[in-house]
């Protein structure tokens, strides 16, 4: 388990003319320093950096096919998956009253949604989670579940009876992750304030009770986010039929190879977690979303007839009164534990160095420019 990328080696560099074709401002030998020096968001897979790179004339082939006969009907697909759930939410919201000011967090104004209602909500959206993932070419998901707690992990004052965990904390690899965590257990997550208002998926996120923050705004009340999520993780902790919250304490992703410093907002209220693992086991393209934009990512995704996902679900991390007391080394060992479990490599590197490597990618900054990590 290796605890830096700066000295974690670089796959095999790519070939002169493809890192010219992606990369045309960079000077020569840079790029090959740059993907060593950002291990964490390099891209190791056939389509290369950005996913540009050069391919076979086979590959060619059969990407033109997969694009013409299998994109359009993945898309429908989807979308035809993404209205019946926005139907079922639309019929368990009408006539129903929204939550008060008390009851917003981060500005959103949701449904509260109780008995039958709430039900056909979560059935609905694992059910139809899991649909989605089948149409993204995700047929077999391969889990592993190791969720029993060895007696003597368990302090003796908890034994008597296990604290529901507040959250689910995993490593973040692709928007994919969403899909996986709605089809198994239907949390609550953090995302940005421009969801609640996107059509379909606003409401929706509003149903699934997100806490919305603006991440952008230099204003926001960063305090404040924390505190909704730590309020918002007791109130699980109390409240069976309360969704548990979703955390990618890294705050970004990665290639899935490496396991960023984790935020301590997950950790702040001191309550159980439940650490879950993802990995995206690849052939020709990777499901992670690293150093590629959206809309590429996507339509490469698409175009994969098979996707390839692992999950390991471990025990609920109960933590001691030290953790407690001190949310970073609670969020520290949870971040041990699952590098540990999970064969993924430590690294310093955080949220603000991938913008400056997908700046250097786009030939927007010099490869040695800022070396400045998250606050």
């Amino acid at each position: 388990m290796a605890l830096d990328t700066s000295t974690a080696a670089a796959a095999a560099p790519p070939e002169p003319d493809a890192a010219a074709a992606v990369r045309p401002l960079l000077p020569e030998g840079a790029a090959e320093e740059l993907d060593a020096r950002y291990a964490p968001y390099a891209r190791r897979d056939a389509y290369g950096v950005m996913g540009r790179g050069p391919l076979s004339a086979s590959q060619a082939a059969r990407l033109a096919l997969a694009a013409a006969v299998l994109l359009p009907l993945r898309l429908v697909a989807g979308a035809l998956v993404l209205l019946a759930y926005y139907a079922v939410c639309r019929a368990c919201t009408l006539f129903v009253e929204v939550g008060g000011a008390a009851a917003e967090e981060g500005g959103a104004r949701r449904p509260r949604l109780v008995g039958w209602r709430r039900d056909a909500v979560l059935r609905a959206g694992c059910a139809l989670s899991r649909a989605m993932l089948f149409v993204f070419g995700f047929y077999w998901i391969r889990e592993t579940d190791r969720r029993v707690p060895n007696a003597g992990d368990v302090h003796r004052e908890q034994s008597k009876e296990l604290e529901r965990a507040g959250a689910i904390v995993s490593n973040h690899v692709s928007y994919v992750d969403i899909l996986y965590h709605m089809s198994a257990s239907f949390p609550s997550f953090v995302a940005k304030e421009s969801v609640s208002r996107l059509p379909l998926i606003g409401l929706i996120s509003n149903c699934l009770r997100c806490i919305f923050v603006q991440r952008e705004s230099k204003a926001s009340d960063s305090k404040g986010v924390s505190g909704a999520v730590t309020e918002r993780v007791l109130e699980v902790c109390r409240d069976k039929t309360s969704p548990m919250m979703l955390l990618f304490p890294e705050g970004t992703t990665t290639n899935g190879d490496y396991l960023l410093p984790f935020k301590t907002g997950a950790f702040l209220a001191g309550a159980p977690v439940q650490p879950v693992i993802l990995r995206y086991p690849y052939r020709r393209f990777s499901p992670a979303w690293d150093s590629m934009d959206g809309a590429r990512h996507v339509f490469l995704l698409l175009c994969q007839f098979v996707n390839y996902m692992e999950v390991v679900r471990l025990p609920v991390y109960y933590p001691s009164e030290q953790e407690k007391a001190d949310p970073k080394l609670y969020a520290s060992n949870v971040r041990k534990l699952i590098s540990m479990e999970g064969n993924l490599i430590l690294s310093n590197l955080g949220l603000a160095d991938k913008r400056v490597y997908h700046a250097s990618l786009n030939g927007n900054s010099p490869p040695g420019a800022l070396h400045q990590k998250d606050d």
